[in-house]
């Protein structure tokens, strides 16, 4: 994995930031915490690649809060191509 920024989802929506900070910040560094509101993602940037891949392989499918958390890699803004039909 070459990111830092990982793309979770499956939370409860009233999930808080400080919340998925406490849950990260045991496998680094959390410097970004975005939860898209009213939705059931968001993303975490961690300090390094180092820390985020830890996080990934820790939490994946980990259960929080009553839910199964997934974890992914976040795709660089670049990647993303909008289609218009």
């Amino acid at each position: 994995m070459q990111v830092r920024t990982l793309y979770v989802r499956n939370f409860k929506h009233s999930t808080e930031d400080y919340k998925l900070n406490k849950l990260f910040s045991n496998y680094g560094k959390v410097k970004q915490i975005n939860i898209i509101r009213g939705r059931d993602f968001g993303f975490v940037e961690m300090s390094n690649t180092e820390e985020a891949e830890r996080a990934k392989k820790a939490l994946d499918n980990y259960c929080f809060e009553g839910r199964f958390l997934k974890v992914d890699e976040a795709w660089p803004l670049r990647d993303i191509r909008i289609i218009n039909n």
